[in-house]
């Protein structure tokens, strides 16, 4: 495995980061040749989607975001490396998470600019091997921007919009050394809670709270996206976010993930996609379509002794939503994706 602790992948992650943030719109391609390999692949929520040339990420993504979020800072909570646990993927990955901060002066995808503060969410996971970042899932929730601005992509939520504060104990960046014991137990506990996600258990139905309590303490905290939104213990967590998703979404399928890591009291996952679902009406206040669409996912967890307690998470609703025939981000902004990133394949 070499460096159990991983410190040379972190500081190359960590340089690429203050090199990007940085660096001018025009400076930004040099940042990318200097630490992006060649045969690269980047993943982003929709309307990015796949981007396989380090050079387009630069004129599709982070060019018009620094362009529109003026004076923009990366605000870190979570910043964590590790093996890959998934069977097959393997590889060593370096995730950060946290918020991108500007003035929002300029438009963005569509969305109006405010003059103000904004805050993007995002999680992002970084391949690297051999000197250089060869993938990237860059997560990103856009409906929270866009609440931010004024609009209301979707219907109401059943949990509250907030913008995210960090972990609880305000430990979660890791550039030093871990005690690999730790990591370990971390994994365990995430490991427990995908494999326990069920509505019947020994051929028995039981109550979610029954369930919910094998894997998470009483006082966590679920993170959500904005069109769902955050919630706080497990009773609140079963009645506004697990409860409804459950009851509006059938013909649950889980696709796996394609990384999953832990380092010290965080770890966490994501797949492309992680789950695919069929809306049977209700969830998000949103009709049945009876056609099933894709979930992404970034989940980042902390744990706190031998369960889990906080989890901020990142779903790309606008695909999903998307698949379903309902394009939020044209019928809230009146700018379709394609006019606005001059993508190719945008719903691919």
């Amino acid at each position: 495995m070499g460096d159990i602790f991983f410190q040379a992948e972190k500081q190359l992650v960590r340089d690429y980061n203050a090199q990007l943030d940085a660096a001018s719109v025009d400076d930004m391609k040099a940042v990318q040749e200097r630490f992006i390999a060649p045969k690269y692949l980047w993943r982003g929520f929709h309307p990015f989607h796949e981007i396989r040339d380090p050079q387009n990420v630069v004129d599709r993504f982070w060019s018009p975001l620094k362009i529109a979020l003026t004076h923009m800072q990366r605000r870190i909570d979570v910043f964590m490396a590790g093996e890959n646990s998934i069977e097959g993927h393997g590889g060593v990955w370096v995730v950060s998470m946290g918020h991108l901060m500007g003035l929002f002066d300029q438009p963005w995808l569509g969305i109006p600019p405010t003059g103000k503060i904004a805050m993007l969410r995002y999680c992002e996971f970084h391949r690297v091997e051999g000197g250089k970042i060869t993938e990237t899932a860059m997560f990103f929730d856009i409906p929270h921007l866009m609440m931010q601005a004024g609009l209301q992509p979707f219907p109401p939520q059943t949990a509250a919009h907030l913008v995210q504060p960090g972990p609880m104990t305000h430990d979660g960046l890791m550039y030093d050394e871990q005690d690999p014991k730790e990591g370990h137990k971390t994994l365990a506990a995430i490991d427990h809670m995908v494999n326990d996600i069920k509505t019947w258990r020994g051929g028995v139905e039981e109550p979610l709270v029954d369930e919910l309590r094998r894997s998470w303490n009483e006082d966590m905290i679920w993170w959500g996206p904005a069109g769902i939104g955050a919630t706080y213990t497990i009773e609140r967590y079963a009645q506004q976010h697990s409860g409804p998703f459950r009851a509006g979404l059938k013909d649950r399928t889980f696709n796996g993930h394609i990384c999953r890591i832990a380092e010290g009291h965080y770890g966490g996952f994501f797949g492309w996609p992680n789950l695919t679902l069929t809306p049977s009406g209700g969830f998000m206040g949103m009709p049945a379509t009876g056609k099933p669409g894709d979930m992404r996912v970034i989940d980042i967890y902390r744990r706190d002794g031998d369960k889990l307690t906080e989890n901020w998470i990142f779903i790309d609703l606008l695909h999903f939503w998307n698949m379903q025939g309902i394009d939020v981000l044209a019928r809230t902004t009146g700018i379709s994706a394609r006019q606005e990133t001059g993508a190719n394949g945008a719903t691919k």
